[in-house]
């Protein structure tokens, strides 16, 4: 058992320096040997600890995620899933451009079939979200669908910033509130009122209020009421 801190050092070491040299070019294959070298150790050591190049990867795949969720969940809920689907959708962008070997890792080497466990935790996030909007009536999609639109979305606007290694925020921004546009119809652009809840809001208005008088109130709500009933 003496030995056992020395092992969790050793991989520790391993995973770090194939982190790094990952970070330091992105896109770019980086050679064991250079892994082993930058750890101090022999190339029979990476293999007992992950097996193969892509056990070291998929390690380095969820040492980036760890990193990534450990983002997310120090931003605080605003309340509206809309919301934090839009800070959520930021903080992903902002991750791959400061991360873009660790991203392109996680999201940029497609094995057909095949996704990297290590998505699962900010997918169902992002799904947790989807479902919490469509339980409030905010969807026009089921929530998977919503989840996958956002992803999908989300996951091409980061990896074009990074091919083009040219931050830009307006294309994020445009992307983003068209993609919860085509989920929501309209009702998560930030500011827009949806009919409905204006319809609501009149209706709470107490009749005697600073806005109406009482029969202008009392008329309004008779109106709101009978276009209801007409559907």
């Amino acid at each position: 058992m003496a030995d056992q801190p020395v092992e969790l050092g050793t991989r520790d070491r391993l995973l770090h320096a194939a982190a790094d040299l990952i970070a330091a070019s992105p896109g770019e294959s980086v050679p064991l040997r250079a892994i082993c070298d930058a750890a101090g150790v022999r190339l029979p050591t990476l293999y007992h600890f992950f097996g193969s190049k892509e056990g070291l990867l998929d390690a380095v795949v969820e040492h980036g995620f760890a990193r990534y969720l450990a983002a997310k969940e120090a931003q605080e809920s605003s309340g509206d899933p809309i919301q934090d689907i839009r800070d959520g959708w930021d903080a992903h962008v902002a991750f791959g451009i400061g991360h873009p070997g660790f991203y392109a890792l996680m999201y940029g080497q497609v094995t057909p079939g095949r996704r990297p466990a290590a998505q699962d935790g900010p997918a169902a996030a992002l799904l947790a979200l989807t479902r919490e909007a469509h339980r409030r009536g905010r969807l026009t999609v089921d929530p998977e669908r919503a989840a996958a639109h956002v992803l999908a979305a989300n996951v091409g606007v980061t990896l074009r910033q990074i091919i083009t290694a040219r931050p830009d925020p307006g294309l994020s921004a445009d992307m983003r509130e068209a993609t919860l546009a085509a989920v929501t119809g309209g009702q998560g652009s930030p500011g827009v009122q949806r009919p409905a809840d204006a319809a609501a809001a009149l209706l709470a208005l107490p009749d005697d209020n600073d806005v109406l008088g009482v029969p202008e109130t009392v008329l309004l709500k008779k109106w709101l009421a009978d276009l209801a009933r007409r559907g």
